[in-house]
């Protein structure tokens, strides 16, 4: 096989992997003097022409021509009757170049030769795809199903690049067919190996971001940002937005006239509930507002000296018995949000509390914190309240075991005896 022919025989790979036709003569390049270097022992005596306009590829050996029987190093030393069937009239210390063609390397030089240039194409293209879709990170992207499996989703852009949808990154709701276009955002992007993978996410608060920037023009051209953004995927949503322009009221811009505007995004999001709130700095007021659509009495702002799990502080919240259950929501959904949302740790609180009732946290000596958060979740926050409810419909409500429901009852149940 001529140099040349093994260019041509490239490209294939140039077209397929939109290599430029000079980036291919440099791997070429790079690629031949490994394969000199493995079997000449060195390549710095050897010199590579290329020609990218006409694909011609040339390697000359350089050799010193010494007297016969005096050569020490075949590779950079030529005898001179070796030298003389060159050229009849080479004399010592002269300079030889002789041409090495493709068959002079062996079968199984070409044949490593080959390899190593597909994998260095190929290597070349993964690092160029990888820089490509990291300055993507966290951008809105649509790519179509190309492959459904158990535990993701492939999918595959107008460029045949491969992205993965994870089913954690895919909301309970979502079903997709081959063939269908899937919209998320880019959330990692990774080197494993020399194969980029590229992590689309549905589930991330950021791609309920990039959708209010898409849909709703004020986002999009700066007038209105959104300030935060805390979502259970598929569930319910709350969304802080604020305005520059006093002129515009954020939350009436992105939620249009009868929802028109924020429909398009619900019904993305496969019917996520969303709650549009304006954000202010005033941190009691936007701890109200996310609480919404509970209405709150009055509250207490304890802050940390330092964040703890991620919370600025503590809040306790004073609530009319009735907007309780309101502000912790269907299986505590609410609260967790505003939390989220805000960054406080949110505790929720009965106004006019029975004297003879007494608060869960009394008992952090000896009921765990985790399991009187649970009881709270669902709008428990006193003895009496879990008292009164019967342990079936406590299984059924929160994630704990039967076995503890009884041992906190009866912890309960002995505070009041004494």
């Amino acid at each position: 096989m001529e140099n040349i022919a093994l260019i041509d025989s490239f490209s294939e790979f140039k077209d397929n992997k939109s290599i430029d036709r000079v980036t291919l003569m440099s791997i070429l390049e790079e690629v031949f003097r490994a394969t000199l270097k493995r079997k000449f022992g060195s390549d710095e005596n050897f010199d590579i022409i290329i020609n990218p306009d006409k694909g011609d590829l040339e390697i000359w050996r350089n050799r010193v021509v010494v007297a016969d029987g005096f050569s020490e190093d075949d590779n950079e030393e030529i005898e001179l009757a070796e030298a003389r069937l060159i050229e009849p009239d080479f004399e010592i210390g002269e300079d030889v170049s002789e041409e090495v063609k493709l068959v002079d390397l062996g079968r199984r030089a070409i044949l490593a030769l080959r390899q190593n240039l597909i994998s260095k194409i190929y290597e070349h293209d993964s690092t160029n795809i990888f820089k490509q879709f990291k300055d993507l990170e966290g951008d809105l992207y649509t790519a179509e199903v190309h492959h459904i499996r158990h535990n993701a989703i492939i999918l595959l852009d107008d460029e045949g690049n491969e992205i993965v949808l994870p089913k954690s990154e895919q909301i309970r709701s979502d079903f997709f067919r081959k063939g269908d276009n899937v919209r998320g955002v880019i959330k990692t992007v990774e080197l494993r190996g020399n194969k980029p993978t590229i992590i689309l996410s549905r589930t991330s608060p950021a791609f309920l971001n990039k959708l209010f920037e898409q849909e709703i023009p004020e986002v999009f051209d700066g007038l209105i940002t959104v300030e935060g953004v805390a979502r259970i995927p598929g569930e319910k949503a709350k969304v802080a937005v604020d305005s520059y322009d006093d002129r515009i009221d954020p939350v009436g811009a992105c939620v249009g006239v009868k929802g028109s505007r924020i429909h398009g995004i619900v019904r993305e999001l496969g019917n996520e509930n969303i709650d549009v709130i304006n954000y202010t700095k005033n941190e009691q007021l936007f701890i109200s507002r996310a609480l919404s659509p509970a209405k709150v009495t009055s509250m207490e702002i304890l802050p940390y000296e330092e964040e703890k799990n991620g919370k600025k502080g503590r809040v306790k919240v004073l609530l009319k018995p009735e907007e309780v259950s309101k502000a912790i929501g269907r299986g505590g959904v609410n609260i967790r949000l505003a939390s989220e949302l805000t960054g406080y740790e949110i505790d929720v609180q009965r106004e006019g509390l029975e004297e003879e009732d007494v608060e869960l946290t009394e008992f952090m000596d000896e009921i765990e914190d985790w399991i009187i958060t649970e009881f709270k979740k669902i709008g428990l926050d006193t003895a009496r309240s879990v008292l009164e409810a019967s342990v079936a419909e406590l299984v059924k409500r929160t994630d704990l075991e039967e076995e503890t429901i009884l041992d906190v009852q009866r912890i309960l149940k002995e505070e009041f005896e004494e």
